[in-house]
């Protein structure tokens, strides 16, 4: 019998569906088409230079054995990458690549579709300033080392991005994950180690994006069916910075593009640097393949700054501005904001407009004034893990035993007020709060916050419940 392209691969399969398993068999061989075979050997197609990559990388020797027990010793692979629409082409792009070990792949000049089209090609991305393939950093030269003054709370995450921005994907700290609430530098810190990337080495492609925009441009390109061009766009980056990572929470297709992503960028010893609001150990709604991977490098908490570093805080801004200050008036401010840097630095920025727009002499009496209003008119920031501790204590049990699966009423009542509280203080969806009071799913939050509301109009000690914990949550 005359064997076919398609009864070769599909012989090929059925030897590789049994020995791998089923997941990495849908990503990686449903989308492969046999396209030719002939003088023993098979030709496939596949959808991008990495779906080649990856298969090389990490399916090669079930490749070989399936094709030798299929067509013996003698039998060779051929790729075809092809492309539909890319980069705003009519005609598909295709290239041909045969099977190769992973030691001679590096030795062989396969580019990017990027780097050998046209000039007049265009980045298929909106980020403003990208054209003809030149990438602008997206950093902001005002964030740099100068100004991020070093203390006890910041001094590892500090001391990291210098090394990193010294020797980028060439240390330990790969990926640099910093992490900490709000204020506290962590976009700061990364914009620094960029500018400092790009000072040192200006050959260099360095991004910034906050993740929300990777979202979006990942959405996009699915709706564009330009999926291919988005994760080729982002593996010529050398340094990729992305900011607030924790959003990728709950958005599975986001997270599994940039699996790929970061796994191409980590294996080519490009730099890679996140920030989150939360360790990784804590963040929720993340595939665990992704957490892994961010525990690779070095995960760096920005903590909240001791008053000496407060105060040199305060010294340098007021220097950059070319403003002086009584040291008193300093010490002062120092002493009654200590939540993050920013609203520190945005309370001397209120007290030098009162006394400039006023004409009032700077003052301590000046200074109270200015912090007792900032301090009164900052919200407190909220978030689901701090509801939870409240309710937690408040009903005299761990948060554990709030997320357990138990039925017992009270432990019931007090999930129930957790998931309510959660839904009007945070802007997380039902989804998220589900699940990170849990494991719940949002059918679960809908019920409960229904329960409360009509559990405190007939019931006085349940409404009782819900005063104290609002004080509480947001005294």
């Amino acid at each position: 019998m005359n064997k076919t392209a398609l009864s070769v691969w599909e012989n090929c399969l059925s030897f590789i569906k049994d020995n791998i398993n089923t997941q990495a068999y849908k990503t990686w061989f449903e989308p492969i088409k046999p396209v030719k075979f002939a003088d023993n050997v098979l030709s496939i197609q596949v959808p991008s230079k990495f779906f080649y990559e990856w298969l090389e990388e990490h399916f090669i020797q079930i490749l070989k054995v399936a094709l030798t027990k299929e067509l013996g010793e003698g039998a060779k692979l051929l790729y075809v990458i092809k492309m539909e629409n890319t980069y705003g082409n009519k005609q598909p792009f295709t290239e041909k690549i045969p099977s190769t070990n992973r030691a001679s792949l590096k030795n062989q000049n396969v580019s990017a579709p990027l780097k050998n089209k046209s000039p007049e090609l265009r980045n298929p991305f909106i980020i403003p300033g990208i054209r003809n393939v030149k990438i602008e950093s997206q950093l902001n030269p005002n964030y740099n080392f100068d100004n991020f003054l070093e203390g006890d709370s910041n001094r590892l995450a500090r001391s990291a991005g210098l090394a990193v921005a010294n020797k980028p994907g060439g240390t330990a700290f790969n990926p640099l994950l910093i992490f900490g609430g709000v204020g506290l530098g962590k976009t700061h810190l990364a914009h620094a180690i960029g500018v400092e990337i790009k000072d040192k080495y200006p050959e260099k492609t360095v991004l910034y994006i906050s993740a929300e925009k990777f979202i979006q441009q990942y959405t996009d390109s699915v709706r564009k069916n330009n999926r291919n061009d988005f994760i080729h766009f982002y593996q010529i980056i050398d340094i990729l910075i992305i900011d607030d990572v924790q959003f990728f929470s709950g958005k599975a297709g986001t997270q599994d593009v940039f699996f790929h992503i970061f796994n191409h960028l980590h294996q080519n010893g490009k730099q890679i640097i996140l920030t989150s609001d939360k360790a990784p150990v804590d963040m929720q709604d993340i595939e665990q393949r992704l957490l892994s991977r961010f525990k690779w490098g070095l995960s760096a908490e920005l903590q909240h700054p001791d008053f000496e570093t407060r105060v040199a805080i305060l010294k340098n801004k007021l220097y950059r501005d070319g403003v002086e200050m009584e040291d008193d008036i300093i010490e002062y401010v120092a002493k009654h904001i200590k939540s993050n840097v920013r609203e520190l630095e945005g309370a001397i920025v209120s007290l030098i407009a009162q006394s400039s727009f006023n004409k009032k002499e700077i003052t301590i009496a000046l200074a109270k004034q200015i912090v007792e209003k900032f301090v009164k008119q900052t919200k407190k920031e909220i978030s689901i893990d701090y509801i939870q501790k409240i309710v937690s204590d408040y009903f005299q049990m761990d948060v554990s035993t709030l997320q357990s699966k138990t039925r017992k009423r009270h432990i019931v009542q007090a999930r129930q007020l957790a998931m309510f509280f959660a839904k009007k203080f945070t802007k997380a969806s039902l989804a998220s709060i589900g699940s990170q009071i849990g494991k719940r799913d949002h059918a679960t939050v809908l019920h409960a916050c229904k329960t409360v509301n009509n559990l405190s109009s007939t019931d006085k000690q349940f409404k009782k419940y819900v005063e104290d914990l609002h004080k509480k949550i947001t005294l």
